[in-house]
């Protein structure tokens, strides 16, 4: 049996979390309308879920002011907790070719020229941004308040191995077991056009530059671990480089294989819209399948993760990435990773000034805004934001201490509750409505679900075993600004039947329920 829902489960499992929502007015059992749909949960365990699945991703260039990953910036370390008590924050994105190391205060920035391949919406040559010994101080102190650990980026676009080993090296001693891995290169597969020439950039261009610089960085640190190639699109570099990777000579010690997954893109797509997210995407499953047969290939201890993504590309839509719809997409598509065997994911965001400038300068996603003056999160997609870049337009808005959870970013809180569970099948068929279900065994032994009614205005009547209810979802409508997952406190009335509890589940609502 699978644990990835079909179509027919996803859209049964939704129902039944809106009810076991404690809305006594709107939750209560009812005897009239269409007869109710069943959940069950199947039989066999699945993929068990890292207790620090969860992640964020953010731009290298972010460390460029050493206030912001600070134990000090305690806005934000609380929002990290308030999203999961353990994660891991990926430091990355196209402005990680760009920054480089400045051990003193001394030491001159480098001098560069944009290659000859650059193409519109990437950083520029201009784009130099210095990492000190400080920022990486207060990384740590950040990571050591918030209990998450790090993916760290090194610079592979204008890298060489002494710039990286020098970086590294500071990095690897001040982190410690806080450093997950190092990933050097980002998206490399859209270096070319981008870095390099693309008459001649490949997966075996870059395998010889990631070896020397990856080779170098590992004498240098033989304790030092490594992710490869976190591609952007393009996931059928993991089977190339896995068939390659056997016959290597002196190989760095990988343990992650990575790759990126935008749902859709640019803003101005208009098939960028809320329909259109909370539809099953088939390119989840096929590059999962592609992915985890390129990790047990590389290596039995080989995990693999997604490192990089959100909704729509180039920094969001508005109405579409800044909406209750958001969240349900997220954790739905959280949910799916878990039951793929990924060992994590991280949500790509940031401050509006280094996502704007690691897409070129500009969130497009503005222009087509009704008021580019009102209040939006910058970028769109952003997990968490500053209430400093809420007010009014532009990407430079002055930063705070202040930190808000934006939708997508509650759709991982809601998530986070299976991390270190098991995941476990679901049998669930709503009747042709847009709803999905997932359940995993916890470590204390109980079963858990989560359900998401992804329907704008259909309830669904849904009869599932015993149960409390633990936590909601929920927003006033698909194209609400804001979510909420809210604890639960006291159960929903209900009507049993000779098989379970009949519930009524709300639309544009999840639950998550703890079976009796």
């Amino acid at each position: 049996m699978s644990f990835r829902p079909s179509r027919r489960r996803f859209l049964e499992t939704s129902s039944l979390a809106a009810a076991a929502l404690a809305l006594p007015s709107i939750l209560h059992a009812q005897d009239a309308g269409p007869s109710p749909v069943t959940l069950k949960i199947g039989s066999g365990v699945g993929p068990k879920v890292p207790v620090d699945f969860i992640g964020l991703s953010y731009e290298n260039m972010q460390l460029e002011d050493p206030t912001f990953f600070a134990p000090e910036n305690i806005g934000l370390v609380q929002q990290f907790r308030n999203m999961s008590a353990r994660g891991v924050l990926r430091l990355g994105g196209n402005t990680s070719e760009f920054g480089w190391w400045q051990p003193t205060p001394e030491t001159p920035a480098p001098k560069r020229v944009d290659s000859p391949w650059k193409h519109e919406g990437e950083p520029t040559s201009a784009t130099v941004f210095a990492i000190t010994p400080k920022a990486i101080d207060n990384l740590d102190g950040f990571l050591k308040a918030t209990g998450w650990t790090c993916i760290y980026g090194l610079n592979l676009g204008y890298g060489t191995p002494e710039t990286d080993i020098a970086e590294a090296t500071y990095v690897f001693h001040k982190l410690g077991s806080r450093l997950q891995y190092f990933q050097v290169g980002n998206e490399v597969d859209l270096f070319k056009g981008h870095l390099r020439d693309p008459e001649t950039w490949n997966v075996d261009a870059y395998l010889a530059e990631w070896l020397k610089i990856a080779r170098a960085v590992q004498k240098a640190l033989p304790a030092a671990k490594f992710g490869i190639p976190d591609v952007a699109s393009d996931v059928t570099w993991l089977p190339q480089i896995a068939e390659r990777w056997a016959g290597l000579e002196d190989k760095p010690n990988v343990i992650t294989l990575s790759h990126h997954y935008y749902w859709s893109g640019p803003p101005s797509n208009p098939a960028a819209n809320i329909e259109n997210l909370l539809k099953i995407d088939p390119k989840v499953a096929k590059h999962a399948a592609m992915t985890k047969e390129a990790a047990v290939k590389m290596g039995p201890s080989v995990t693999w993760r997604m490192t990089e993504g959100n909704t729509v590309y180039r920094g969001g839509k508005s109405g579409v990435s800044d909406v209750l719809a958001a969240a349900l997409w997220g954790a739905d598509y959280l949910f799916q990773l878990m039951s793929d065997g990924y060992c994590g994911v991280n949500l790509h965001g940031g401050s509006g000034h280094a996502q704007a400038v690691s897409v070129g300068g500009v969130f497009h996603g503005e222009a087509l805004m009704k008021d580019p003056t009102a209040p939006h999160p910058k970028p769109f997609y952003t997990p968490i934001a500053n209430e400093g870049t809420l007010a009014g337009a532009g990407v430079d808005g002055k930063l705070n201490g202040k930190y808000v959870m934006e939708p997508a970013g509650y759709g991982m809180k809601f998530a986070a509750a299976f991390a270190g569970s098991t995941m476990l099948p679901v049998e669930f068929d709503p009747g042709g409505k847009n709803a999905v279900a997932y359940a995993a065994k916890r470590p204390d032994g109980k079963t858990i679900v989560a359900i998401l009614n992804k329907e704008a205005s259909e309830p669904i009547r849904i009869t599932a075993p015993q149960f409390e209810t633990i936590h909601v979802l929920t927003g006033s409508a698909l194209d609400s600004p804001e979510a909420h997952v809210n604890t639960v406190v006291r159960e929903t009335s209900s009507r049993r039947s000779a098989t379970g509890q009949i519930f009524t589940l709300p639309p544009h609502m999840a639950t998550l329920i703890v079976l009796n």
